[in-house]
């Protein structure tokens, strides 16, 4: 009688989990894929992210009003921690009284204070923009500086301020734009995972063409106005919608 041939003991699986493949970046090294979207910073997603606003809003600018860029230097100093149309609403008046950068750099503070007041922080909104008036009369001849070195040695003026003036006064793409909506958003598109405006600038400035960089940041602006607002986005009326992969998404 033959003998049964003995069965070979079944091999035990490997316990460790295997490492999921990692998406490739634009140079071709494998990086971990960031947030729900493999490769997110593609430059193929970031051009259709970018023909979607353009198909959106291809009109969209900077909604405080002004009529030469010193009252968009003073505008913009305003804008901080306040909404676009209080600061109109404000500056309607203000402008009226206050023709040019002498006349609000030698106000009367208590006054000033007063006028402007409904913006909120108006203590140090009435410093910033006294000081910015005095160093635009006293230092540049009664005119905006053009470029970012210059700006930013305005009292009140940081990059954020610098970048809406020059982009939308003069043209010039300084950087991108990085108020509360530009955050949100381009944390939400996955554009960025960085929470500080100048480093959520510099990976937007490094995606970006620098030919955008201006209409980018109206666009994403007005984008969280009316649809990808803070709570409950209305991602049923995004043209966005198939190429985000946000966590907080409603649809």
């Amino acid at each position: 009688m033959a003998k049964a041939k003995k069965s070979k003991p079944a091999k035990q699986s490997n316990s460790r989990s295997v490492a999921k493949p990692r998406s490739k970046n634009n140079s071709g090294k494998r990086t971990a894929a960031r947030g729900g979207t493999p490769d997110p910073t593609n430059p193929k997603r970031v051009a259709a992210i970018l023909t979607k606003l353009d198909e959106a809003y291809p009109n969209a600018t900077c909604e405080l009003k002004h009529e030469n860029p010193f009252q968009l230097v003073i505008s913009t100093i305003l804008s901080a921690q306040c909404t676009d149309v209080r600061v109109n609403l404000v500056t309607e008046k203000l402008y009226k009284k206050y023709s040019d950068a002498k006349a609000f750099a030698y106000a009367d503070p208590a006054a000033l204070e007063q006028e402007i007041r409904p913006t909120g922080f108006f203590r140090n909104k009435t410093k910033s923009v006294m000081g910015a008036s005095k160093a635009i009369v006293e230092q540049f001849g009664g005119e905006v500086p053009r470029t970012m070195e210059q700006m930013l040695t305005l009292p009140g003026v940081a990059r954020k301020t610098a970048n809406v003036v020059l982009g939308t006064a003069y043209g010039i793409p300084s950087g991108v734009v990085v108020d509360t909506h530009v955050l949100r958003l381009a944390r939400r598109l996955e554009l960025t995972k960085q929470e500080e405006p100048k480093k959520v600038e510099q990976d937007l400035m490094n995606i970006l063409p620098q030919n955008k960089w201006i209409q980018f940041s109206h666009q994403l602006i007005w984008h969280g106005r009316r649809v990808c607002v803070a709570r409950k986005p209305r991602c049923i009326a995004c043209n966005l919608e198939s190429l985000c992969h946000a966590k907080d998404k409603t649809v």
